[in-house]
Formats: structure tokens, sequence, C-alpha cells
């Protein structure tokens, strides 16, 4: 039984009725388009291998800085590869691991847009647009962990992660907005060519602690780790995808990219080196004790992510050589064994190790495949995996500030992936065979085709490693480190220190396997003692969340109308009221302007009807109170000039006393909703608000006033519109969408207080 349940070629019934087969059907042909993308890709490996770069621009806010602008380099390219070339892979896996599900149309479509998104991420050549596609791979990556619906465990990882990951995406976006601010400009060509300013501009440390913070939560480094291993929730085919070359490298794409802009400080290298070295290890540890095959492959990939960021951090180029080279063969041998568990689940029912032994003979070719990609993620030679490991002890040795640490963790989390890979890969297939839920058999070729061209890759880049080291890892460090560089991988570089460390790390590699079953009783048992998991954490933050929502809501949202209104005019008077007291905004009149009698008199007029108002003992007395304050502001209009807003004013002023009086008559005696204290506060209120809206219409009134609107209107009126009153011309022609949507409004609440008003006619009186 695999993921969804089911088993290839088998036939279901749709949710619709009648019988879905897809078994022998055409769902091959979704590896045509990462076939096509990958050749398209190729096509470039000559002008990028040659030091020059293709970039595509079009406008898209101009106005706002922002262009759809591609770029492909050597950074780029490689991750553009791996995406494409192993979708290829993935796809025709899919084809066949899922055939015959109801919705595996869906999961195509979930799977295109994943990958539209994660190429337009590592090609983007504008922050914005970066920012975009990073999150449309959130949202795709969501749709692909919570794939089986129906399980409450996928859909809380698939939420786990949209909202950890979503959170890094926020901090990320103000990271790169303050980025933008600092270099003059959103273009990654243009940021990536303003290192030196930035680095000494004051939003530096701000810039960099929010760009760390997204890159650490999608690349799943400490404490962020823990939603990594719950999207084993998904499909095996999407933890192939997502673990070997997509989501999960987004992070380590965007702190490469980000290298020769925010690189070289104490800063950078510390944090990148620390946190990077403590997730490898723990990583590790934790991927051992784990019994489930996909969750110990998820911690190992917690380890890569940890080993990719701690060498990201140094300056040496054979550091970041060694992180490129590392980025290929994890994406190769990770793909490639994260579909071999999932031809094991396939054939016997079970992730288990301890029930897995002995399926060499029923699986021959998934065994081979098998052994082939354990012997790249141990670092035997003559596999990629060994050029990656060598370059690593290289690359951590020549790490000037902290080699010795660097070389430790890397030595340590090396031998405990030999332990891992011996257990993954090797423990199921040999030993004494067990019994597994179903009797195990060889999967069909398109499910193991993959597995071994991917193990196959391993070996040819090891017998052959000048095929990558000039095509993709020597310009993808020369973008990186923004300078020219010269990259050379060879199988064997003679007697040296990397070569020791090599030895060494087989020697506790292979004691750690020979003695894992009481490595794994120990660590069980340790974390068992832990007052609680980074995953309980969480829960209980979201339960936080959850709880403090309720109170706020029990506070806020009471079921009384007057709580609404006096919370959101309280807030508008606290809100508007601190920018303006912060801003130094608010202006003092010099002196009064000349008022004449009548001015005054209608001022006091609307002063009374508000003072009414608030000390009215009947409701009926307080509409009336507040229709005296709106006749007040129609003489106003009248005053200065403005009739047709002053009979606005009135026809408003009349609608509002006759409708709301009509519905007052139907409601509970005034004093049984408004107590003495509450309308004390509520005039309180009241005046604050009024204050604010005067202090801003003072600060409004003192600025530069800017007649370009006004003399456009005046100009284009009569030739435009053919009409003098330039009010009405604004509002039926230039505004005519804008008044036929406040007509809408008022028809709208016109039918509403209709509806209301017959209520009541029909109902008992309260």
């Amino acid at each position: 039984m695999n993921d969804h349940g089911l088993a290839p070629g088998r036939e279901i019934a749709g949710r619709g009725g009648g019988t879905i087969s897809r078994g022998g059907g055409f769902g091959w042909l979704l590896a045509i388009p990462p076939a096509g993308l990958a050749v398209a890709f190729s096509a470039a490996l000559p002008t990028v291998m040659g030091g020059g770069a293709v970039r595509l621009a079009y406008d898209w806010v101009p106005s706002l800085g922002v262009g759809l602008s591609f770029l492909i380099d050597g950074l780029s390219l490689t991750f553009a590869l791996l995406i494409s070339g192993i979708g290829v892979l993935v796809a025709l896996y899919s084809s066949a691991y899922l055939a015959g599900h109801n919705h595996y149309a869906r999961f195509s479509v979930y799977l295109l847009l994943f990958m539209v998104a994660m190429l337009g991420l590592v090609l983007a050549d504008n922050v914005i647009t970066l920012f975009i596609f990073w999150e449309l791979t959130t949202v795709a990556s969501y749709l692909l962990i919570g794939f089986d619906h129906a399980s409450a465990k996928a859909r809380r990882s698939a939420l786990q992660a949209l909202l950890l990951t979503g959170a890094g995406g926020l901090a990320l976006l103000a990271g790169l907005i303050l980025l933008g601010a600092a270099a003059g400009s959103f273009d990654l060509s243009t940021i990536l060519a303003s290192g030196d300013a930035v680095r000494a501009h004051q939003l530096y440390l701000p810039i960099l602690i929010l760009v760390l913070l997204g890159a650490f939560t999608k690349s799943a480094q400490v404490p962020f780790h823990f939603w990594l291993p719950n999207a084993m929730a998904a499909p095996t085919p999407v933890s192939a995808y997502l673990h070997s070359a997509t989501m999960v490298k987004a992070g380590i794409y965007l702190l490469a990219r980000m290298h020769p802009v925010l690189g070289g400080t104490d800063s950078w290298i510390w944090t990148l080196t620390i946190f990077g070295a403590f997730t490898a290890v723990a990583a590790s540890v934790l991927a051992l004790r784990q019994t489930d095959l996909k969750l110990a492959l998820a911690y190992t990939t917690v380890m890569a992510l940890g080993t990719l960021t701690m060498f990201l951090g140094a300056e040496a180029t054979v550091a970041v050589a060694a992180a490129i080279t590392f980025l290929i063969v994890h994406s190769l041998y990770k793909a490639a064994l994260f579909l071999i568990i999932g031809n094991i689940d396939h054939a016997t029912g079970t992730r288990d190790v301890a029930r897995l032994g002995g399926l060499v003979r029923a699986m021959p070719v998934t065994a081979l495949a098998a052994a082939a990609a354990a012997l790249s993620m141990a670092g035997f030679p003559p596999f990629l995996g060994f050029i990656g490991k060598e370059l690593k002890y290289e690359g951590a040795l020549a790490i000037a500030s902290e080699p010795l640490f660097v070389a430790s963790a890397a030595v340590v989390a090396n031998a405990l992936m030999v332990a891992v890979a011996g257990i993954v890969a090797l423990r199921p297939f040999y030993g004494t065979p067990s019994t597994t839920p179903k009797p195990p058999r060889e999967v069909p070729m398109r499910m193991w085709i993959s597995p071994v061209l991917l193990a196959g890759l391993g070996l040819t880049f090891g017998l052959a490693p000048s095929l990558i080291a000039d095509a993709l890892v020597q310009p993808a460090v020369t973008a990186i480190l923004g300078r020219p560089e010269t990259v050379k991988l060879a199988l064997w570089h003679g007697f040296n220190l990397p070569l020791l460390l090599s030895v060494l790390t087989f020697v506790l590699g292979l004691t750690a396997y020979a003695v894992h079953p009481w490595l794994r009783r120990h660590l069980i048992a340790a974390s068992g003692r832990l007052p609680m998991t980074a995953d309980q954490v969480w829960d209980r933050l979201l339960d936080g969340v959850k709880s403090l929502a309720a109170m706020q809501t029990r506070t806020l949202q009471g079921g009384r109308l007057h709580r609404y209104l006096f919370v959101v005019f309280a807030s508008f008077a606290l809100a508007v009221g601190t920018a303006l007291f912060a801003t130094g905004a608010m202006r003092v009149p010099a002196g009064w302007p000349d008022l004449l009698l009548k001015h005054w008199a209608v001022t006091a007029l609307i002063a009374a009807g508000a003072v009414m108002a608030a000390v009215a003992s009947t409701r009926l007395t307080a509409i009336c109170a507040l229709g005296v304050v709106g006749v007040g502001v129609a003489l106003l209009f009248v005053m200065f000039g403005a009739p047709d807003l002053a009979v606005t004013q009135l026809l408003v002023e009349i609608l509002v006393v006759v409708l709301v009086a009509m519905v007052m008559l139907r409601l509970p005696g005034f004093e049984q909703g408004s107590t003495r204290r509450i309308r004390k506060l509520d005039a309180l209120l009241g005046i604050a608000v009024g204050a604010v809206v005067t202090a801003t219409l003072l600060a409004v009134v003192a600025a530069p006033f800017d007649r370009s609107i006004t003399a456009y209107f005046e100009t284009a009126s009569v030739p435009e519109a053919f009409g003098r009153n330039i009010v009405n011309v604004i509002l039926v022609d230039f505004r005519a969408l804008d008044t036929f949507g406040e007509i809408a409004v008022v028809v709208v609440a016109a039918l509403g207080a209709y509806a209301l008003l017959a209520g009541t006619r029909r109902g008992k009186r309260p």
C-alpha cells in the first residue's frame, strides 16, 4: 500500500460514479514539459560556461521599478537544470506510482505549478518578482503536501508548512524592500553589484536578519527544522521532488544569490556557520533514531541543508565549490532514495525498517539502485558523493576563522550519514527476509527507471567529474563569489588531511551502523525525557494564538453594536492622533479667520445639537439633536457657496432622521442600553475623534495646495464633458463609475432599511 492507498494500475471508483483507470494511460505525458524546459536550459550552457549570462526583461510595474526580468547565469542555470531534470524523472515515476488515482490530473497541475514557481524563483532578476515566485512555491507546496486531503495528518502538515514558511516569506519581503532601498534598485543585477554600499548601509543588519529568517524557515534550519519531516505526509514523488531539488533548496539558493551583497561580514559568516553546523549535527542524530525510512531520509535532508548553509557562510573558493558540488550530489542521491523507498512501500506495504529485510531477491533492480545511491550518500569512491565529501573537508580546512569547528561538525554529520545510508538503503534488501504486509515483488519499469538513472548519474559524474565541474560548478561558484573562479574536481587528490578525515568518517559511520539499534534505543529514551519537542512547541504556540483570538473575539465582538462602534472610533482616534503627534504634523493656526455673526450662530447651533445628543435621555431626542447638527452643517455649505452639497446634506439628514426614528420606536428603552457612565465615555470619545479630525484638517490646510488636479478639471470640464458646473461634471463624467457605485450603495442601504422595517412590522415588539 503506498501513500495514497492504491496500487498502480488499479481501477477505482470515481467520486461521481463510474470507473476510472489511468494505469496504462497517458500519465507519462506529465514528463514532457519539464523535459522541454531541461533541453531549453541546456542551450544556455555554452554561454554560461564562457562566462556570460542571458537576461530577459519586460516592464511589469514600471512606476514602482518592478520588472518581470529573468537572469540565467551559472547559479540559476545549475538550479534550473536540477529542477527541470529531476522533474522529468519524478513526473515519469508519478505516472506509475499514482496511476489510477482519482485526482491524478489535480496532482499533475500542482506539480507543474510548483515546478514553474521554483524556476521563476531561481531565474528572477528582480527581488519583487523573486518574492512572488517564493510565495507561489509556498502555496504550491501546501497543495502538494496536503494532496491527501482526507488525512488529518496531511492537512496539519500542509498547514504547518504554509504558516511557518509563509511567516518567513513576510520577513523576506520586508528584507528585500529594505535591500532595494539600500541599493537604490530592485533589480538583482544592480543589487549584486552594490555589495560594498549595502554592507556599509545603516540598514544592513535589519536586512540581514530579515533575509536570513526567510531563508532559514524555507530551508528548515534549527529551530525551524521540524516542519520538513512532517511534510512526509505528502506522496513519495512529492517528497522526492521537494527534498532533492526544489522547495527546501529555495532557501539555499537565496543564501547563495545574496552572498555577493550580504556576505563577507562577521554577522553573515558566524550566523550561517553556527546555525548550519548545529542543524547538520542535530538532524543527523535525529535521523539515526527513526524507523520510518521516509522520516530518516527527511532528517538527512535537514542535515544536508545545514551543511550547505554552513559552507555558504565562507568566503573561500573551495568552500563555496564544496557547497555547489554537494548540492548536486545531494539532489541526485536524495531523489533516488526517496523513489526507492516509494518502491519498497509500494511492493511490501510498509516503510518500517524493523519489518524489512532480504528484499534483494524479490526486487533486484531496486536493490541495485539503492546500493548505488547509498554509496554516493555515504561518500564512497568512485561516486560523486566521495568527491563532494573530500571537497567539503578541504573547504572546511580552508575557512580561516573556524576550520576546526566546521571540520568537526562535517565529520560527525557525515559519519552519521554513513550509518543512515546503510539503514535506509541496505538494511531492507539484505539480511534475513522478513514477513511484510504484502508479498514483495519488483515494481514496474516506470518506477525503477528513475532511481536507476539518478544513481547512475552519481556514478558517472564520480568517474568523470569534469562533466559537471566546467558546466555547472565553476560557473555557479563564479556567480556566488562575484568574481571569476577556476574549479577542478578530481576523484583522487593524493594522501592528505581530507583523505584522512574521509577514512575517519567511514570508521565512525560503520561503527555507528553496527551499533545503531543500541544508539536508537538510547536516543529514543533521551528524547522521551525532554520536556517538549519542537513540534509540540509549535502546537502550543498555535493553541496560544487560538486562545488569544478567542479572548479578543469575546472582548471586541460581544454582540453589541455600541461596543463595535466604540472600538472603531477609539482605534481611529488613537492611531491617527498618535501619528499626527509622532510626525509633528499638528498645526496650530496663527489666528482666527474673520467670521461673521451668522457663522458663529451656525457654529453654536451645531455645538448645541451635539451637546443635546450627548445628554439626551431618549433615543428620539438624541436623533433629533443629531438632525440639528446636520442642518447646521448644511447651512455652512450654503454660506460658503456649495448649495448642491447643502441640498444633499439636508436630504440625507431627513432620510436618516425619519428611518432611524421609526426603528428607534421599536427598540427597548434608552436607559436599558446606555448608562450615565457609558454616555460620559461616549462623549469623551466624541470629543477626542472631533479633535483628531480637526487636527488632521488643520495639517492638510497648512500644507502647500496643489492645484494641478483642480486646474485640469477647470480646463477640461467644458471641452470634454460639455458642462460648466465642475462638481456635477466630476460626478457624472470623470467619476462616473465611482458615482454609479455610490448610487448602488444607497440603493442597497435602502433595500436593507426596507427589509428591517418590514421585519419589525411583522415581528413582535422586544
